[in-house]
């Protein structure tokens, strides 16, 4: 099946900010204080920031290269947004450093694995790890705004509230990345080859990015809670056979993100967060 860029696509660049709400955040903030789901959450905040950046290196390369008016005008969307997520998750990195969390470790790990891959590699099979990351964040943002169980495993408003937000755009733009590799000669094999590479390097990277958060907690070392947190994270949509098949229909010929319809999700949720009246209207650049 082919996919030209979709004309009603709309990816806005929203000046936000979370980081006075985000001051009070505790050591503990997922739901019920949950040790995994703190980490994990903090882990996947972490290597947010030079991700997003990596990922708007990878598109604005080949900018100039993209001749459809419509996708280069959701390409300018797609740098807004993804600068803006870099900068959210930085301010809540930092508190996340306050309360011991290994960020800036984790941030510079992150950063200088993503500029070694990104020398070794050119820039087609860049874009091409962009939009098999995109796939990823996009995946996991819609099961956040899909599942209200999953919603609640973020435990405090405002950490929920930074993940609401960067769900939905990351649901908005989630074929932006895709469209741009496929519209600059791109192929299939690669693409689906990239996929296999990241799968392994992005799951593994997690993990282990989550055994050193844990490593420094001393809540951690606590034996029955922490396997009782580690059964709840097991058992938790986020790792759910459901969800590893959707991830894994990247792999297929021919696929496309908007083969999962999540156009009516993006609606309920934009109207419910940035509607006349937005949950988080309040925290746009302007508001009073």
């Amino acid at each position: 099946m082919t996919h030209e860029p979709r004309t009603d696509r709309k990816v806005p660049t929203r000046r936000i900010s979370f980081e006075a709400s985000l001051r009070d955040v505790p050591r503990h903030f997922a739901a019920e204080g949950d040790i995994v789901l703190s980490h994990f959450a903090a882990s996947l905040s972490a290597v947010f920031p030079d991700g997003e950046d990596f990922f708007v290196r990878s598109v604005r390369h080949f900018r100039d290269q993209v001749a459809d008016p419509e996708l280069k005008r959701q390409v300018a969307g797609f740098i807004g947004q993804e600068a803006m997520h870099g900068r959210e998750h930085r301010a809540f990195n930092r508190r996340l450093a306050a309360l011991g969390y290994p960020t800036r470790l984790l941030e510079r790990i992150t950063e200088r694995g993503l500029a070694l891959g990104g020398r070794l590699m050119g820039p087609k099979a860049n874009l091409a790890v962009t939009a098999a990351l995109e796939h990823y964040t996009a995946t996991i943002a819609e099961l956040v705004l899909r599942d209200e169980e999953t919603r609640a495993l973020f435990g405090h408003g405002e950490v929920k509230n930074l993940f609401l937000w960067h769900a939905l755009e990351e649901s908005e733009h989630k074929a932006v990345a895709f469209d741009t590799y496929r519209a600059v000669g791109g192929t299939e094999g690669m693409r689906v080859a990239v996929m296999k590479l990241v799968t392994v390097g992005f799951i593994g990277g997690m993990a282990l990015a989550v055994v050193v958060s844990l490593l420094g907690d001393r809540a951690a070392y606590r034996p029955r809670p922490l396997l009782a947190s580690a059964r709840r994270f097991w058992r938790s949509p986020i790792v759910s056979r459901d969800l590893w098949r959707q991830l894994r229909a990247y792999n297929r010929r021919g696929f496309h993100p908007d083969d999962q319809d999540a156009s009516a999700l993006v609606e309920q949720w934009r109207d419910e967060l940035f509607g006349s009246a937005g949950t988080l209207n309040d925290k746009l650049a302007g508001a009073a």
